[in-house]
């Protein structure tokens, strides 16, 4: 059996114990709830011979569990997950003022049945490997959300940006418009000098060819 003893306990107040086997694990696990620095939420592993104790403290509410050394983290963890949501669905509000052992009579009987799960049962770690992979999934998700947020204010600059080269475009086609008829009137106008210069050496050339005086007659 991998997991071998568990407990739950506000502070240092058990609530809540049971044990598969004989062993000391009562008093090192009173041992770790005194030990269990500051009030902040917390997961650790503590090894003791070839024992490790997992704990779980969440919003003032510690879960433990003693388990073999080879039962790795992640069966261990997903027990203390398990037993914390069930305590509290359970009991409510009442864990914060209850006397100690207060919940054991009922609740000793869903750590034995959920310790025999957890240990035996090959659906236990299935489930619990995918909800490992949706909690990563999950936060993975936040993270990125978290940094596009970060990036609210490069975001909001590279649409100021993309406006202004719209209206940029908008000006340039304009002038671009404005350039091409102006240069078309232009053409045009030189087309028409062309022609008039064009008509005058003609009418030059002839009047020379005419030998001037004559050039009414040579146009007859």
């Amino acid at each position: 059996m991998a997991i071998l003893y568990a407990l739950v306990a506000r502070g240092s107040v058990v609530l809540a114990e049971f044990s598969a086997t004989s062993t000391t694990a009562n008093a090192i696990a009173r041992q770790i709830l005194e030990k269990i620095p500051g009030n902040n939420d917390t997961n650790a592993s503590y090894s003791q011979d070839r024992y490790i104790f997992h704990v779980k403290r969440t919003d003032g509410l510690t879960v433990l569990c003693m388990a073999d050394d080879t039962a790795g983290r992640r069966i261990p963890f997903a027990f203390l997950e398990e037993i914390h949501q069930r305590f509290v669905r359970t009991y409510g509000r009442a864990v914060l003022s209850a006397q100690a052992y207060a919940m054991n009579d009922e609740f000793s009987r869903v750590l034995s049945q959920q310790m025999e799960y957890f240990s035996n049962d090959p659906n236990a770690d299935r489930i619990n490997r995918l909800r490992g992979e949706m909690s990563q999934v999950r936060n993975v998700m936040i993270e990125n959300i978290d940094k596009v947020l970060e990036r609210g204010d490069r975001l909001e600059l590279l649409v100021d940006k993309t406006a202004n080269m719209q209206g940029n475009t908008f000006r340039f086609r304009k002038q671009a418009r404005r350039f091409r008829n102006t240069v078309w009137w232009r053409n045009v106008k030189l087309t028409v000098a062309l022609i008039l210069l064009l008509l005058v050496i003609i009418y030059i050339v002839l009047a020379f060819v005419c030998h001037g005086p004559a050039l009414p007659s040579c146009l007859k």
